[in-house]
């Protein structure tokens, strides 16, 4: 995935979750690695994003889905909706968009 990623993709995680800080915005495909791929399986186990469906506009990819998995900490599962925005330009992505149920996740905590 990080192939495809342009150089200064802005990577927009919903606000919520524990592993991400500030207004949850990350720079660059190696600070998307670092700071929002790499923390998800320290936090959860058989963390999955059930895709619904994908709309396509333009330079824009929509998918709608749900997160699911358990919180290590308490065992506890969720399933809390999602919905991904991604913008393409020239076949990299240039900037991603989250909205998830983070109070779902939490909840499971």
């Amino acid at each position: 995935m990080v192939a495809m990623m342009h150089p200064e993709v802005e990577w927009h995680v919903s606000p919520g979750f524990p592993y991400v800080s500030g207004d949850g915005v990350v720079v660059g495909p190696q600070a998307v690695v670092q700071n929002v791929f790499a923390p998800i399986p320290e936090c959860y186990d058989g963390f999955t994003i059930d895709v619904q469906e994908f709309f396509g506009s333009g330079d824009k990819v929509v998918m709608v889905g749900y997160l699911t998995g358990v919180w290590k900490e308490t065992g506890k599962r969720f399933k809390a909706n999602v919905v991904h925005v991604t913008t393409l330009k020239d076949g990299k992505m240039t900037h991603f968009f989250e909205a998830a149920d983070t109070a779902e996740i939490i909840g499971a905590a």
